[in-house]
């Protein structure tokens, strides 16, 4: 079972489960994102790793709002790349994570699956405190008391966090390594009308960070 966003941390996840010959689940979400293109970016990629099943999961976090990703507030640009995990920006969408493995860990449980991965990342980042070690920890314990699979048929769950100790540019070069085609993906939080990645939110900023220190040209459009 693969968290499955349409972004890099998410497809060389799911290239981390391939790898492992696991039987590959994936699941997305629309929830009411302003980036909804991710979603076709999501729909390539698991086409891509031959996932045996693609499910689109449809919640609206908009009624809560509280985030730039879900309602009317601008979403920041051109900050210091710096300042990214300073404070808990205006993108972080209030337990998205929790709400998203929430999904994962009923549909994981209805498929006989114990194994659930997440494109989480504690290095680079924005500094949201549902992608750091402590929370996949907690969540995975709390899931191993929260299912009848693992009450009754001691089946345990394991919340896997491939990324969450590499920086940007190791994950892009270890996906490179496992076959990850990132020219499907899409990170901006942002994009235009057609699409195309703003450049200038913190997503992008991060996203080409990464590729630049690594040595690799981004392989997507910029308007």
């Amino acid at each position: 079972m693969v968290l499955l966003s349409g972004g890099i941390d998410s497809a060389t996840t799911l290239a981390f489960a391939k790898k492992m010959d696991m039987e590959t689940y994936a699941l997305s979400f629309r929830y009411g994102q302003r980036h909804a293109v991710e979603l076709e970016a999501a729909k390539r990629i698991a086409q891509h790793f031959n996932c045996f099943e693609h499910l689109i999961a449809d919640i609206d976090l908009r009624i809560i709002g509280g985030s730039a990703l879900t309602a009317e507030i601008d979403v920041p640009k051109k900050r210091d790349l710096h300042d990214l995990s300073k404070k808990i920006p205006v993108t972080y969408v209030p337990a998205r994570n929790a709400i998203f493995l929430s999904y994962a860990l009923a549909w994981a449980e209805v498929i006989g699956s114990t194994d659930i991965f997440i494109g989480v990342n504690a290095v680079d980042f924005s500094g949201y405190p549902d992608c750091r070690p402590e929370f996949i920890k907690a969540f995975e314990n709390m899931a191993n008391l929260a299912t009848k699979a693992s009450v009754e048929e001691d089946k345990r769950v394991k919340i896997h966090a491939p990324l969450i100790a590499m920086s940007k540019a190791q994950i892009i070069q270890k996906g490179i390594s496992l076959g990850v085609d990132y020219s499907f993906t899409h990170s901006c939080y942002d994009p235009s009308a057609e699409g195309l990645a703003c450049g200038e939110c913190d997503s992008c900023l991060l996203r080409l960070a990464g590729f630049r220190t690594a040595g690799i040209k981004d392989p997507i459009q910029y308007k």
